[in-house]
């Protein structure tokens, strides 16, 4: 069989048309409310001007999760000398920072997973260990997990943590206890919260209770939720008394899923690694086939 180079690049340029335009992703609308199933997402709301710092939540996460205790106890004030991250043994923590409009009143944030609507980790995650479940949560799946922490590198809010000093490590975080609300249960930190600052239910009806509270209250609150728009959207958002840059929110996320941000790239995939190998194994059958008639021409005139 033979083909021309000029039919060789009909069809080599049909087929990465093909590819490409079955690649691209349509924009998909910001900070979705259910799942592809659905279901209406579950979120929560902490609203950091009723937090007094008290760690309850720390504690029952710690408890809800088997965590082992801290190396702090939930009731030292030395705790908060220094701003804490989450790790392996902690998927909770809450950290103090000055008020700018109050400086006898300092604000409490806590910070744990803030399951996005569209999350990168899952979206990054070989092997599924990291999966967005209908409902609303973002969980993990140890058996699935192959350790490549790629979902530590694509997380915006910098929450997965490895075991690094485990003989046998796995990536942990947060879960929004989705076997409590699976039996019907409030996450263990919303749960333990004395001062109703975490409240745990459907996302657009939290959206909802900001709104009415920034409404209702504009002296005492930020107008912003944080988490409404942020990287798509966040199952956890914020309310708070002051700017949250000045709390250690990141505000420089945009509103884009990120997992939309790497459509592009991650379309481009087959086209590399399907389409141009055969290019390439094309144009060396042209050039063989071009030289080896020219070897028979060469022949003919001798």
């Amino acid at each position: 069989m033979t083909i021309s180079r000029r039919n060789f690049l009909k069809v080599a340029g049909a087929a990465g048309s093909v590819l490409l335009a079955g690649g691209a992703n349509p924009a998909r609308a910001s900070a979705p409310q259910t799942s592809e199933g659905g279901v209406e997402f579950n979120g929560m709301l902490i609203d950091t001007t009723k937090c007094i710092g008290c760690r309850a939540c720390e504690e029952a996460c710690n408890e809800a999760n088997k965590l082992p205790k801290p190396s702090v106890s939930f009731s030292a004030e030395s705790v908060f000398e220094e701003k804490r991250e989450t790790t392996p043994d902690a998927y909770v923590v809450v950290n103090r920072f000055p008020n700018g409009k109050n400086p006898d009143k300092p604000v409490f944030v806590r910070r744990q997973c803030m399951h996005c609507t569209e999350p990168s980790c899952a979206s990054a995650c070989l092997c599924k260990a990291m999966e967005k479940m209908p409902e609303g949560p973002t969980v993990y799946h140890k058996d699935r997990c192959m350790g490549c922490r790629y979902c530590m590198i694509s997380c915006p809010f910098d929450i997965p943590k490895f075991e690094y000093n485990s003989p046998s490590p796995f990536v942990k975080k947060c879960i929004g206890c989705y076997d409590r609300v699976a039996r019907g249960e409030q996450p263990a930190c919303a749960e333990a919260c004395p001062e109703g600052a975490t409240l745990f239910g459907k996302r657009r009806d939290l959206i909802e209770e900001a709104r009415k509270r920034i409404y209702r209250n504009p002296d005492r609150y930020h107008p912003r939720i944080y988490g409404e728009h942020e990287v798509g959207g966040t199952g956890y958002m914020y309310l708070s008394a002051v700017p949250f840059r000045t709390i250690g929110f990141r505000i420089d996320l945009g509103t884009k899923h990120y997992p939309e941000l790497t459509s592009g790239f991650l379309s481009s995939v087959p086209l590399v690694d399907i389409l141009w190998p055969a290019v390439l194994f094309g144009f060396n059958y042209l050039i063989s086939d071009r030289e080896e008639e020219r070897g028979k021409e060469s022949g003919d005139e001798e």
